[in-house]
């Protein structure tokens, strides 16, 4: 039988053995999908489009409807973005995979902030690139600088920011974003802007886009999708737009694989990015999930963490129990029905795990009361 692609060994599932259907009756915090049926507006939208015979090819990047609402989506984070230099891709894991292909090399170094969802790591050896994980602020999962410092070498090619994150709930704070673009900056460094939870914020600090600082916007690939605010992760759309030379590269991975998303599907992409009143909507209920999970998470003993500022997840310090945190996810949905992601599953992650609020506050209280008459008992 021939050789297959070497990389392919060193390439993890990230939290896959954790994500599958468990048996019935138990309580999921484990997957990064909210429970909202997507927008009825959207849904029509693809409904009419296939009525009317979009069933055929389109542009590669996509249509020029849907680039200019991402476009103009951007600006109200202070992103200008040329719709020329915006491509629609089948989901923003594509649109990433997309950007490394671009930008790196075999060899070249990454800089990610651990713990970091595992997809990058994944994505990054698959093209033979290497990931550098940096451990964050333990306290509060935000970067810690020095640390970033010291990490790059003379093979340092880009810094992956994921802001509000996946998996620690943290929202970077616009002086450390400035900082991370400052040192991108020195460093001749590319910024992949990881942006899907953008509109997941509770703190007072909003996202921050590094392409708003000086020496950001020449530098940084900006890099989203409709799955989370918009309930869309199924539909599989991302986008991705930057510097006009990059954004040819990218153009030619997409051209090279995947053509373009689903015809019918585009038109549904800008009806979403107008909406306003389930985005809002979607927002509030995140809200007091957080609110409510943070406060019983708090209640069950040998578990810490810290009250996360976006997204829609809790990384927890479980090292009280007296497990690790693999033992905790397994016992956990054995003897508890309760179904999280150990945190080893991610280099820095160690001790921890993370529980996704993507469920109903029946679940959310369910799940709480089962973890802490479990750990109690």
């Amino acid at each position: 039988m021939p050789s297959i692609n070497s990389n392919i060994g060193n390439v993890g599932r990230g939290f896959a053995a954790f994500l599958s259907p468990p048996p019935e009756g138990v309580v999921r915090f484990s997957v990064g999908q909210p429970n909202f049926r997507t927008p009825e507006a959207v849904v029509d939208s693809a409904k009419n489009a296939l009525d009317a015979g979009e069933h055929g090819y389109t542009r590669s990047q996509g249509t020029e409807e849907v680039c200019n609402s991402v476009a103009n989506y951007l600006t109200k984070y202070g992103i200008k973005a040329d719709p020329n230099d915006v491509l629609i891709s089948p989901g923003c894991k594509q649109s990433l995979l997309y950007a490394m292909m671009t930008c790196l090399n075999p060899g070249d170094e990454v800089i990610l902030f651990a713990p970091a969802w595992p997809s990058y790591d994944g994505m990054l050896k698959l093209i033979g690139a290497v990931p550098i994980h940096v451990p964050v602020k333990r306290e509060n999962y935000h970067p810690d600088m020095d640390a970033t410092r010291a990490a790059i070498t003379s093979k340092t090619k880009a810094i992956i920011i994921n802001s509000p994150n996946n998996p620690t709930g943290a929202v970077y704070l616009s002086s450390e974003v400035e900082e991370l673009t400052a040192i991108a900056a020195e460093n001749d460094l590319w910024i992949f802007d990881d942006m899907i939870y953008s509109d997941l914020v509770y703190s007072d600090h909003l996202y921050t886009s590094p392409a708003t600082f000086e020496d950001g916007k020449e530098r940084t690939l900006t890099i989203g999708g409709w799955s989370k605010i918009w309930a869309m992760t199924g539909w599989r759309m991302g986008w991705i737009t930057g510097p006009s030379q990059v954004m040819e590269g990218v153009k030619t991975c997409q051209a090279s694989s995947a053509s373009h998303v689903p015809t019918f599907l585009m038109g549904s992409g800008a009806v979403a990015l107008g909406l306003e009143k389930e985005p809002q909507e979607f927002l509030e209920a995140f809200t007091e999930r957080r609110r409510v999970f943070h406060s019983l998470i708090e209640e069950i003993p040998g578990i810490n963490a810290p009250k996360p500022e976006g997204a829609f997840y809790i990384l927890a310090d479980i090292t009280g129990t007296g497990m690790d945190d693999i033992e905790f996810a397994t016992r956990a949905l054995e003897e508890a029905q309760v179904q999280v992601v150990p945190g080893s599953l991610m280099p820095g992650g160690e001790g921890l795990v993370r529980l996704s609020y993507g469920t109903s506050l029946d679940q959310i209280r369910e799940g709480c009361k089962r973890l802490k008459n479990w750990l109690q008992g």
